[in-house]
């Protein structure tokens, strides 16, 4: 257990990032399965305006450092061609 103020309100921080970190990163997972459950039911409008989000929230969490830039990057290109592949 923290025994100084500093060490206190370190602790004290640390929740709040934890907290936040995880509703971003949950957020997150949550568009990205919202454009997969569109592409499946090939409805190409809903699919294109879920995945501008997604893209957005994926963006912002691999700026924060949530996920990794790479896997964000994986994510946008994989989910897209899903798209184009529904449009043809």
């Amino acid at each position: 257990m923290a025994n100084t103020a500093q060490a206190k309100k370190r602790v004290r921080q640390a929740e709040k990032a934890r907290a936040r970190n995880a509703s971003q990163r949950s957020a997150m997972r949550t568009a990205v399965k919202k454009v997969l459950k569109a592409i499946e039911a090939k409805d190409q409008a809903t699919a294109e305006k879920n995945y501008r989000y997604a893209t957005c929230l994926l963006d912002r969490a691999a700026r924060k450092g949530l996920v990794h830039k790479n896997k964000a990057a994986r994510l946008k290109s994989r989910i897209n061609a899903k798209i184009r592949a529904i449009a043809a």
